[in-house]
């Protein structure tokens, strides 16, 4: 196995402290504000970014539990395959959120849309463009019975590090 190492640039500051609670995409997250502090050195890299409505945040999932090739994710009872969920127990735990972008200031960017617990590792941030990332007639598979379901749906802690073994769902959580 090759191995790849990454280097934070940054922190996601948010109002949850703690993946319980938090909602599990930014539609859930509607209008919560959160910052991106950039670390100093990073901060050129920001130039021009303040022309763009959306920006998408590529982060590490700190405090997911080992990684699982087979998890019950939060829009769903089924046990699925984790490259066909978001969930974040994942082989590299790489979270990305596509949120709304307020303002730059300096080395800070005000979002909103949040649904990143507060204290993620920033690993990356790229513009959001409609033209490059949007998609028409997508299917989205196993999602399709619960994806109404989203604004109701918080996380409940099942891949936190310290959650531990649940019994009824037969997993390591």
């Amino acid at each position: 196995m090759t191995a790849i190492e990454y280097h934070a640039i940054g922190v996601i500051h948010t109002p949850h402290k703690e993946p319980q609670g938090t909602p599990i995409q930014p539609p859930a997250a509607r209008d919560i504000p959160g910052t991106v502090e950039v670390w100093p050195e990073y901060a050129p890299g920001l130039t021009d970014l303040d022309g763009f409505s959306h920006i998408m945040l590529i982060y590490h999932f700190h405090l997911a539990r080992a990684p699982s090739m087979k998890v019950r994710p939060f829009l769903d009872e089924r046990t699925h395959g984790v490259f066909a969920t978001r969930a974040p127990a994942r082989p590299n735990a790489i979270g990305i959120s596509v949120v709304r972008l307020s303002s730059v200031q300096g080395n800070v960017l005000q979002v909103l849309d949040v649904d990143i617990v507060d204290g993620t590792p920033l690993l990356d941030i790229k513009p959001y463009v409609r033209e490059f990332d949007a998609r028409s007639n997508c299917r989205v598979g196993w999602l399709e019975e619960g994806i109404t379901a989203l604004s109701q749906v918080r996380d409940d802690a099942r891949f936190a590090q310290s959650a531990g073994r649940d019994e009824r769902l037969g997993d390591e959580r």
